[in-house]
């Protein structure tokens, strides 16, 4: 992905000032550490690796770093979780990939990471790739070369084995009425999410890089939610997601309150959070906030550090509002890419410092947000959904989510068990009405 870069057209910068809305325009061995809250598990058996298809992907046994999700006490106040994520990801020039991966060890975050498919996919194989609505061969993003399919492989590689999520940001990246991902069919999305895990599945045939280590997942199972590219085509992405078995999506916009389902999907959608001196906000992304400041990825030099504390400090006043008031998780979405001289990478890193070591604070994937979403008792997360931005329940967490007091049990002379100790306990004489 030597050259690999997205294209910010001028109708997406538009259409992004206008709405402050749109959306997106190391080494191979795991760490010891891993996301706070959920403990570390033991790595893969070497004996249980089996190969999958080309061996580019293998069964390598239940991923490292996870650990069951357990459900809330009656009474006790939720973690507060934090998902950051990564749009297209893939390794190229700036390493923006294994940087983060080390920034992940180093506070204790796993992530998620959302790839783009054509990133294993090199140039003289482009034709491989039908995208709907559009001739074989053609993307919105570049494919890659050998090296940048090693180089990404890799960093799969590793980020799975330290607990990260693989996701999927599909392919070509197309966006707007002509032919974007918005105008796709629900059949348009199975064709597309089936190309997506096809590159992964086959990347060694397709790259001759046939002697590289497989990624150690089976991507069938692996890949359940994805954000689609600009945030268009929701609607019916989430339809084909549904029937395919996906388990979230997150390329909707919300504000900071406890999520719901989407039909059978976990709506994990990105948030709207403050813009510090503005008297609107923004969606909880890395372009948004460059679009809303400088409307081009090459604003003037003189404002690139006061844009990334901007940034920065509006994330960090959206998750104080969610840890001081509902707990509701916050979601952020990002690039890997140098935009305004790199400070909203520097923003990102600094808001991770500033956040994921905090107590009580989960910096995790969204699947394991999602898996602690489905052990939950229902009733429970519907009372979280009644809590506003910002709101902490006026009563305490410990009387909020305080255990339902017992039904009492039927006596066998009619009325309830207590009425009926009440009639032989009574002091003789006593009036009895009804």
């Amino acid at each position: 992905m030597r050259a690999v870069r997205k294209r910010i057209t001028v109708g997406a910068v538009a259409a992004a000032l206008i709405t402050g809305l749109a959306g997106c325009g190391g080494s191979d061995e795991p760490s010891g550490a891993g996301a706070r809250g959920p403990e570390k598990g033991a790595g893969p058996p070497q004996n249980r690796v089996r190969l999958i298809g080309d061996g580019s992907t293998a069964y390598t046994g239940a991923q490292p770093g996870l650990s069951k999700p357990t459900r809330l006490v009656p009474g006790q106040r939720p973690p507060q979780f934090v998902v950051f994520s990564w749009d297209g990801a893939g390794e190229d020039s700036q390493k923006l990939f294994s940087h983060f991966r080390g920034v992940g060890k180093r506070y204790g975050a796993t992530m998620t990471y959302f790839l783009s498919g054509v990133y294993l996919l090199p140039e003289e194989k482009a034709a491989l790739y039908s995208p709907p609505g559009h001739a074989p061969g053609r993307s919105d993003i570049g494919f890659n070369d050998t090296e940048g399919i090693r180089d990404t492989v890799r960093e799969l590689r590793g980020a799975w084995l330290e607990g990260n999520e693989i996701g999927t940001h599909f392919n070509g990246h197309f966006c707007g009425p002509e032919g974007g991902v918005g105008t796709w069919s629900v059949e348009d999305w199975k064709s597309e999410i089936a190309q997506a895990k096809s590159f992964v599945k086959n990347w060694k045939t397709n790259s001759g890089l046939v002697n590289e280590k497989p990624l150690p997942f089976d991507y069938d199972k692996e890949l359940i939610g994805a954000r689609t590219p600009c945030l268009e085509g929701r609607d019916n992405f989430v339809r084909a997601a549904s029937e395919l078995g996906f388990r979230y999506d997150t390329s909707g916009v919300n504000n900071q309150v406890w999520p719901k389902k989407d039909g059978s999907l976990w709506d994990l959608s990105m948030h709207l959070v403050p813009i510090p001196g503005r008297d609107f906000e923004t969606l909880s992304m890395d372009y948004n906030f460059m679009v809303n400041q400088s409307g081009t990825a090459k604003g003037d030099p003189a404002m690139h550090r006061f844009w990334g504390n901007q940034m920065r400090d509006g994330l960090i006043q959206a998750f104080n509002r969610s840890y001081q008031g509902n707990r509701a998780p916050l979601i952020i979405g990002n690039h890997f890419e140098s935009w305004n001289g790199g400070t909203y990478m520097r923003a990102i890193e600094e808001t991770i410092a500033h956040v994921c070591v905090k107590p009580e604070v989960r910096c995790v994937s969204f699947r394991q947000l999602a898996d602690w979403l489905d052990v939950q008792d229902p009733t429970v997360l519907a009372k979280l959904r009644t809590l506003k931005v910002g709101q902490a329940p006026a009563e305490g967490w410990g009387r909020f989510l305080a255990a339902p007091p017992a039904k009492a049990s039927p006596s066998p002379g009619g009325g309830t068990a207590g009425q009926a100790a009440a009639r032989v306990t009574a002091p003789s004489g006593t009036r009895r009405d009804g």
